[in-house]
């Protein structure tokens, strides 16, 4: 793997973040700030870590299926693209395998030349497999989910006022979600402060109806 090539995509990144903090706060947003003792915030918030250890580990084997199916489509093409019977149906196939705009795009000397490109690839193994860069990604989904608990769970740990670390951990988590929203529309072309502040209302949102329905 190069230094300089990219394990996870920036929107990857920040869904694994994003999946994190909506776990975190299904957990800390059952703490009653007035009933609540030590030993409940305790229990809660080791709750909250196991979870995103779970399904850091189910994201993580996720990720290796995605890998293998775009590995395993990839392999695919190529032996469609070859098996065509004239240049215009391996065109096809190439066509068909863009997003529509960019297909719409290209010329059919440009589909000749990816078609010729692709005769010119070294044969395809008869399984994907996965690489160690998959693992790597894999490992890097389950530390990113995992990770994200720590920065709403730290003022629990510190603050013995419970009404106090509760406030300061909502704060956290929405400046987080605030971020991810920001970086997101950076990276799609949107609104990056209109996003953020969208993301912050989903992400709220979707933290009281998982509350509300016991998760």
């Amino acid at each position: 793997m190069r230094l300089n090539e990219r394990v996870l995509e920036p929107v990857e990144r920040i869904a694994e973040i994003l999946f994190g903090l909506i776990m975190t706060l299904t957990f800390t947003g059952t703490i009653s700030v007035l009933t609540a003792d030590r030993v409940e915030v305790r229990t809660v918030l080791i709750g909250a870590l196991g979870c995103n250890i779970a399904w850091g580990i189910i994201d993580g084997g996720l990720y290796l299926m995605a890998c293998l199916a775009e590995r395993g489509r990839n392999a695919l093409l190529v032996r469609a693209v070859r098996a065509a019977v004239s240049a215009e149906d391996a065109h096809r196939v190439i066509a068909d395998a863009l997003p529509a705009p960019l297909a719409s795009a290209f010329q059919p000397a440009q589909l000749e030349a990816v078609r010729a490109g692709i005769s010119r690839l070294p044969d395809p193994p008869a399984r994907p497999r996965l690489t160690g860069r998959d693992w790597v990604g894999a490992l890097g989904v389950c530390i990113l989910v995992v990770l994200t608990t720590f920065p709403v769970v730290i003022p629990f740990i510190f603050l013995e006022d419970i009404k106090l670390a509760m406030r300061i951990s909502n704060a956290i988590a929405m400046v987080l979600m605030f971020l991810c929203g920001f970086f997101f529309a950076r990276y799609a072309g949107l609104r990056p402060w209109v996003t953020g502040l969208i993301m912050v209302a989903v992400g709220a949102a979707m933290v009281g109806i998982a509350i509300a329905l016991g998760g």
